[in-house]
């Protein structure tokens, strides 16, 4: 892990006679615009040309007009903007050998040795094998009389750094990927309008979140809107699941409720790894409680729109560490990824970040559902199972101790933080990689209680 702290002014023409491309790859996400952006602004900055690549990696493999110089007006109006600008394509011809000869040939001819990819592990994927093949994709070229050996002998090497843009957040060593936040506002923005309907109409929704192999927009968007059940493959339900289900959203009814929410991942599945579909969810409660049951699949709605505030300065941060990556790179430097954590962007290598998003897929195929959750990341993990400790109401305790009974937060915002007294013990939870943190501060009983204020901040002793 390498992370950052830059002194731009030294940068400043830094990469001139270099020549830097840009591409998005894959399916599409919000934010994508901005990193585009970014990476032109900041190549321009550093004195390097920049080139546009249109529709992924098939622009590289054709050429021609796919690939365009650009300025700094370019990219101008557009971090604002869904999607991306430049197109993205999901390209066979680049996993043939004949396809990377051609993008190769195809770079060279502008001299460009150094390549940002955005896009999802199999995007990031293939930019590491064009680059391990680089020179004897050159040589090939000289044998085949299409560059001169002079060319060749003066790009010897292809530097690649990766953005990962995917609205699944699904790749191993970032805290967010690029489009990740503005799916979940979509999201919360369909949930919230649902729920009006819903509760006028006591009905009871379904609601089908994009998440084939990775569960986080469920996840995150159940413990937003406090759905009543979430189903996710990392984690699928014990058998009898339908029974538990429906008595949990009867219970919600009897005691006031007017509708209920079911989020479910499109890759959700059960013990034995079958699918559990939407459809089937809801001919369940129909069947067996008898609720009017709709069922809303949000498809690519969550791909669209604008992005969010987060994913713009996300994406922002993530290009500039990438231009600066590729200026400091070296023909013994690994490929490397443009990851998040802390709220800082940080340089991981690609292939161990690939390799360890495998992992999880391999876990959940081997059934080993704890390990994947684990695999995910702790900030998946604590979303998970705060999900589920403020999901539905555990049974009351029998025996009740003497120490005072309540909870109470409050939040200092100069330094961010959060004092709390909990049940035994006075703490503070502050946030620490997005992972919440405890440091015990003293012991509260009902006979010691007090507050005391000292330098704007509230303790509770």
């Amino acid at each position: 892990v390498f992370i950052m702290h830059v002194d731009f002014e030294k940068l400043r023409m830094s990469g001139a006679g270099k020549a830097i491309a840009v591409l998005t790859s894959g399916g599409d996400a919000q934010g994508m615009n901005a990193a585009v952006r970014a990476v032109t602004r900041m190549g321009i900055y550093v004195g390097a040309k920049v080139y546009l690549i249109y529709e992924g990696y098939q622009g590289l493999v054709d050429g021609g007009d796919h690939i365009k110089l650009a300025n700094w007006q370019s990219v101008t109006n557009i971090i604002q903007l869904g999607g991306t600008i430049i197109g993205s394509a999901r390209c066979k011809a680049f996993t043939t050998h004949e396809g990377r000869l051609s993008a190769a040939f195809h770079l060279l001819q502008r001299g460009i040795t150094n390549l940002c990819v955005c896009g999802g592990d199999g995007s990031l994927t293939g930019a590491n094998i064009f680059r391990s093949e680089w020179s004897a994709l050159l040589s090939e070229l000289v044998q085949q009389g299409r560059i001169t050996d002079s060319l060749a002998q003066q790009h010897t090497h292809l530097n690649i750094v990766g953005l990962v843009g995917s609205i699944d957040n699904d790749f191993c060593g970032t805290d967010m990927t690029i489009g990740a936040d503005s799916a979940l506002h979509r999201i919360m923005e369909v949930i919230d309008a649902i729920t009006t309907t819903a509760q006028s109409h006591q009905r009871t929704f379904v609601l089908e979140v994009m998440g084939r192999h990775c569960g986080y927009l469920a996840v995150v968007s159940a413990l937003a809107s406090g759905a009543d059940w979430l189903f996710i493959p990392e984690a699928p339900p014990e058998d009898g699941w339908e029974d538990h289900m429906c008595a949990r959203l009867g219970e919600s009814r009897s005691k006031g409720s007017r509708l209920n929410i079911v989020i479910i991942a499109e890759g959700a599945i059960d013990k034995h790894g079958q699918l559990i579909s939407s459809s089937y969810v809801k001919d369940l409660v129909v069947q067996r409680v008898g609720y009017d049951t709709r069922v809303t699949v949000l498809g690519h709605v969550q791909r669209g729109g604008t992005p969010s505030a987060f994913d713009r300065v996300l994406s922002s941060k993530m290009g500039v560490e990438a231009v600066v990556a590729l200026l400091e790179a070296t023909p013994e430097t690994s490929a490397c990824v443009i990851g998040l954590s802390g709220n800082q962007a940080m340089r991981l290598p690609l292939m161990e970040c690939v390799n360890m998003t495998k992992e999880v897929q391999k876990a959940m195929n081997e059934k080993r559902f704890e390990e994947a959750i684990q695999l995910r990341g702790k900030s998946f993990e604590n979303n998970w199972n705060t999900y589920k400790l403020l999901a539905h109401q555990k049974p009351a305790q029998s025996k009740v101790p003497n120490t005072v009974h309540f909870l109470f937060f409050i939040f200092h915002f100069k330094k961010r933080r959060v004092f709390a007294n909990a049940p035994d013990t006075a703490c503070v939870i502050g946030m620490k990689k997005k992972v919440m943190s405890f440091s015990p501060v003293t012991e509260l009983k009902d006979s010691q209680m007090n507050i005391k204020v000292q330098k704007n901040s509230i303790y509770l002793k």
